[in-house]
């Protein structure tokens, strides 16, 4: 059994939301996160989804998409910390920060995100300037070796040096003084470069609780290393099983295998996260992922396919389309409440057998009822079949279809003939 950690009091449940990565890239701006707030307050707060986060270089004014500019000057304060562009957050004029738009998403009854880089701006390194609450500076906290591979921006910081936990607890007061409730920290979990860097995880841990402000802690990019769980449970509420994902069916079709190993580790409050939903309206100013502006390429039958998988296993849900542009369709797949239900209340979750690409996974939930998620990973029509045995059950059961809404009676087996790439999420009473 894992100790329970205060944080995990952060996120009891996975947290949903919206994330402006995949259809803004690194350029959203203050109107954009306004207007998919309100819209997650109109149709979607009602059903849980709460989180709106900004995510990489809302400090960077001259973004424009998903490509990075390289070694461009950053908004940045006299004590070493980024700080929204104005051009792209006027509310942030006049030293506001985030406060503004924070403000509001709360006034709208959700929560406010924002994604960081591990480290310290290269920009204050080079400058050597100041940090709060200590004599040290900039670069005698910089690690000039500990860099990521994909983004000029940062140096990693130095967990030994003298004025390293102080630098990180001022970036933490600040965004506590902002009122930020979510933060996801990139260049983390893994790297193509060094792997996990669990000492600067720890200096985050600490900021966090001593910041006085409760704050669910994300880590980026995955995969995060299956050895570590532990750590990552006793460090943070979420982290990356995957590298970043799209709407690709081969990343999808990954991500079973991601799951089946991910799932014995589950702790409430420590949700392994199999990334952001790319459904929707895509890559209006983004084109990570080989593509552009789109609507999602996953077919219907995929989309249902990973929301399945997503919820069965209780990832956290973060969409990633433009809500504004959301159709009747895509609007149902985010507020299906009996799916909801049991990404919710779900507990077990598990991977019941694999043969070939008949997948099935049960879980159950506190009321004792039983679900079955079965799945057609192929590429021909196959029947996918649970026994009663298999299950653990004696007697038939009352099962219903939870995508349909429909009442299946009592049935002594579960065999559904199903297309390539869908599934079927039933619910055993």
């Amino acid at each position: 059994m894992t100790k329970a950690h205060k944080h995990h009091q952060y996120a009891t449940l996975p947290p949903m939301g919206w994330n402006s990565w995949d259809c803004y890239g690194a350029s959203v701006t203050e109107e954009e996160v306004r207007g998919n707030a309100a819209y997650m307050a109109e149709h979607l707060k009602d059903f849980g989804w709460e989180y709106v986060v900004v995510d990489i270089q809302w400090y960077e004014p001259g973004a424009n998409s998903s490509q990075y500019r390289a070694f461009v000057p950053l908004e940045m304060d006299e004590h070493s910390r980024l700080l929204p562009a104005a051009n792209r957050f006027p509310s942030a004029a006049n030293g506001q920060g985030f406060k503004p738009l924070a403000d509001y998403v709360h006034s709208l009854g959700l929560k406010f995100g924002i994604h960081i880089m591990r480290g310290i701006p290269r920009q204050a390194a080079h400058a050597d300037t100041k940090l709060l609450g200590t004599e040290a500076t900039a670069r005698s906290i910089a690690h000039p070796n500990s860099i990521c591979p994909w983004n000029t921006d940062m140096y990693g910081v130095d967990a030994s040096k003298d004025g390293a936990q102080q630098y990180y607890n001022s970036l933490f007061d600040l965004y506590a003084s902002w009122g930020v409730d979510f933060i996801k920290v990139d260049d983390i979990a893994a790297s193509r470069l060094y792997g996990i860097h669990l000492d600067e995880i720890k200096l985050i841990r600490r900021a966090i609780e001593q910041c006085g402000r409760p704050m669910v802690l994300s880590l980026s990019p995955g995969p995060a290393p299956l050895e570590h769980s532990e750590e990552l449970k006793e460090l943070a509420n979420m982290w990356r099983m995957t590298d970043d994902y799209w709407d690709l069916w081969h990343l999808l079709h990954e991500m079973f295998e991601r799951c089946e190993k991910w799932a014995p580790k589950l702790t409430e409050g420590a949700w392994p996260d199999c990334d952001m939903l790319p459904l929707g309206h895509l890559g209006i100013r983004s084109v990570d992922g080989g593509g552009s502006d789109r609507w999602t390429r996953f077919t219907k039958d995929e989309q249902v396919t990973m929301m399945t998988l997503w919820s069965i296993f209780r990832s956290p849900l973060m969409f990633g389309g433009e809500l504004r542009d959301n159709d009747e369709w895509t609007l149902g797949l985010l507020t299906n409440d009996e799916v909801l239900a049991l990404h919710r209340n779900g507990r077990g979750a598990r991977q019941l057998y694999r043969e070939q690409e008949r997948i099935a996974w049960t879980a159950q939930d506190e009321a004792g009822a039983t679900y079955a998620a079965l799945f057609n990973a192929g590429e021909q029509i196959d029947t996918v079949t649970v026994t009663l045995e298999q299950l653990g059950l004696s007697a038939a059961p009352q099962v219903r279809n939870l995508w349909a809404r429909e009442d299946l009676g009592a049935l002594n087996e579960l065999s559904f003939t199903l297309a390539p790439h869908s599934s079927i999420l039933l619910k055993l009473t």
